[in-house]
């Protein structure tokens, strides 16, 4: 997987769109590689690490902006791969960054692999208010409200949220997750959360031992 994670990284590094889409699919019909595995241990973890670089300001705005455009492509490119029998969804999740931030890569990571593992995903975007995530509680009875927060003055939004189900009386309904950039286990505790996710295959775990 080292390889091809260094030879994706370079394409997107390089602002290869195209090679990185085409990349991506020979691993899968040419290497043999499952679809999801090049999902969850080489897209992600470029992402991932593409998304620190961004928080050190290695790389600027449009180079991440053309790292979501080459993911976008990778992830359309390989759904034809996958299969997910409609009888195995193992729960309803409600996605979405938080109010006050626009980052989307690993937000739809984690959509994206949770997909694919089995969970119906209804994903509210960006710059998310606080009372979407409970209105969808009230009206699509979710299983899991999932907030990402890759900027620290957004942080208290998600802990607004948590209020919200609280003073509502959905809380109990619902496992709350957490993740993102600033976000950590022990303030994902202090706020009332019911776990954190590092990255997007962490999540998937993550809602497999809190959904099992």
């Amino acid at each position: 997987m080292d390889k091809l994670f260094d030879n994706l990284m370079s394409f997107v590094q390089e602002g290869e769109i195209e090679a990185s889409i085409t990349e991506a699919k020979r691993a899968v019909e040419e290497d043999g590689i499952d679809a999801v595995e090049y999902l969850q241990s080489v897209l992600a973890p470029v992402m991932n690490n593409l998304g620190d670089q961004f928080s050190r300001m290695e790389i600027f705005l449009p180079d991440l902006m053309v790292a979501a455009e080459a993911a976008d492509g990778i992830r359309d490119e390989l759904m034809q791969y996958i299969e997910v029998a409609s009888d195995a969804q193992k729960g309803k999740v409600v996605i979405g960054t938080i109010s006050g931030d626009n980052h989307d890569i690993g937000k739809k990571m984690v959509a994206t692999l949770l997909g694919v593992n089995g969970y119906e995903i209804l994903d509210l975007g960006t710059d998310v208010d606080p009372m979407a995530f409970v209105n969808a509680v009230k009206r699509d009875k979710v299983d899991v409200v999932a907030m990402s927060s890759l900027l620290s003055t957004s942080m208290p939004f998600v802990s607004e949220t948590i209020q919200y189900l609280v003073a509502m009386g959905l809380r109990d309904q619902v496992k709350v997750v957490v993740g993102g950039g600033p976000v950590n286990p022990e303030w994902a505790e202090e706020i009332g959360a019911d776990g954190y996710g590092h990255d997007a295959k962490q999540a998937v775990d993550l809602l497999d031992r809190l959904l099992a």
